[in-house]
């Protein structure tokens, strides 16, 4: 989830928290920003909203498969529903060995039209389990407005801006 300090117009000048943030891409809403990204691991409860088990905040810029890579580097005994950046073999091995799966959509292959019928019917069934977190991301965007940052002008000031937001969930969801 992208947490925009400056948009697209401002994106390649902006210097505010250049500590945490630089000037990066959102493919979900197909824009450049300057800010930073927050990466979430929810636990997912019935019919309900996720509980959050981990949060990391990164540059705009940097790749969600690198971030996960670090991130997940100590994670045991877990099963990950997430998206098709994340579909990687040789990782998926490697944290096979820690009993980690991580199911992500099949991605289509190089010039292939469409996916056939299994595939795309895995596909949605995935894309089902991580609705919840979908759903989360939107929910603490409704209750926060937490992805605009844009009075943020120090490191400091965008955690603590972010941490005030996850903070005011606490009210509506523990």
């Amino acid at each position: 989830m992208p947490l925009v300090v400056a948009n697209q117009q401002r994106a390649g000048t902006a210097k505010a928290a250049s500590g945490l943030c630089n000037k990066g891409y959102c493919a979900s809403k197909k824009m450049y920003y300057y800010g930073a990204k927050r990466h979430v691991l929810g636990q997912k409860q019935y019919k309900t909203l996720p509980r959050v088990r981990m949060i990391n905040i990164e540059r705009a810029s940097e790749n969600d498969i690198t971030v996960a890579k670090n991130w997940l580097c100590n994670v045991r005994d877990l099963v990950i529903f997430a998206d098709k950046i994340y579909a990687d073999k040789t990782w998926h091995d490697d944290l096979a060995c820690r009993n980690v799966k991580i199911i992500t959509p099949v991605k289509k292959k190089k010039g292939q039209a469409c996916l056939d019928s299994a595939d795309s019917l895995f596909s949605a069934l995935v894309s089902r389990a991580r609705q919840a977190i979908e759903s989360f991301f939107n929910w603490i965007q409704e209750k926060t407005y937490i992805q605009n940052a844009s009075k943020v002008r120090s490191d400091n000031g965008l955690l603590s801006f972010i941490f005030a937001r996850i903070s005011m969930l606490a009210f509506f969801y523990w």
